[in-house]
């Protein structure tokens, strides 16, 4: 099956039109982002990547709703709404897992935030666990966790919020490459299963090939959207090597769009 959703007979669950935004630092101003638009669909899976400092981390902190544009604007859920704050799910560089509650309880917090019942939050967790890699570990303390089972626990309670559209912030970036391989599939998996909307940042080009439907690329600061590459490599993707000439051409045509964006 050839990846990404058949985007002409969907409407966007996220649109991001001609957002700028920036910064007061230390008397200066700077520009993180400039006329930066995009549209993701159900199901899409949308890698971004781009210089360190492109603004890639700032566009997910304006989609949450954690900080305001300051021009543009942004529409979630097809557009019924404007109001962000709460409306997608939002996983940081860092697992930001809370030390002193066990696995169960770290991954529950949005569920436990809305308001629903403590009781079924952990029921619906517990069947989440194996899929997720953390069977057995319910009861566990991030501390006695790899870096990689922090990460699965960490998208655990990403996925467990909800939300439809989830934004992923380099999820894999500190974890050795054999570790980041294995959850790279991994993850393919469970979105395939789920259909979530993803958007993930990442700095590796492999990674934005291997993953995506799309790949979005980021100019040097302030950063703009300066090439949407289309991925028509077939799913599931663990049949594809990294030898592959298919997906070699695209890594290829990615690396010179990252080469063009910093000229």
């Amino acid at each position: 099956m050839a990846g990404g959703p058949v985007t002409d007979t969907l409407s966007p669950c996220l649109e991001v039109r001609r957002v700028s935004k920036t910064f007061r630092d230390g008397g200066h101003t700077v520009a993180a982002l400039e006329d930066v638009s995009l549209t993701a669909y159900p199901g899409e899976f949308i890698t971004i990547i781009g210089p360190s400092g492109s603004g890639k981390s700032t566009l997910f902190n304006l989609i949450t709703g954690l900080a305001e544009p300051d021009s543009g604007e942004i529409l979630v859920e097809c557009g019924i709404t404007r109001r962000r704050a709460g409306r997608v799910g939002y996983m940081p560089q860092r697992d930001l897992l809370l030390p002193w509650r066990t696995v169960l309880d770290n991954v529950i917090l949005g569920p436990e935030i809305d308001g629903h019942s403590k009781r079924e939050a952990r029921r619906h967790a517990r069947e989440m666990l194996p899929l997720f890699g953390l069977d057995g570990f319910a009861d566990v303390f991030p501390d006695t966790l790899s870096g990689g089972m922090r990460q699965r626990a960490a998208l655990l309670r990403t996925f467990l919020t909800g939300r439809d559209v989830l934004l992923l912030d380099e999820p894999f970036g500190a974890l050795d490459a054999l570790t980041r391989r294995e959850l790279q599939r991994w993850l393919l998996g469970v979105w395939q299963r789920f259909q979530k909307t993803i958007l993930f940042i990442t700095h590796d080009v492999e990674e934005a090939v291997f993953l995506a439907d799309r790949v979005l690329v980021f100019s040097a600061r302030p950063g703009r959207i300066v090439r949407d590459l289309p991925i028509d490599l077939p799913r599931p993707r663990d049949t594809i090597t990294r030898l592959s000439d298919d997906r070699r051409r695209l890594e290829v045509a990615l690396l010179e769009a990252l080469e063009a964006a910093n000229t």
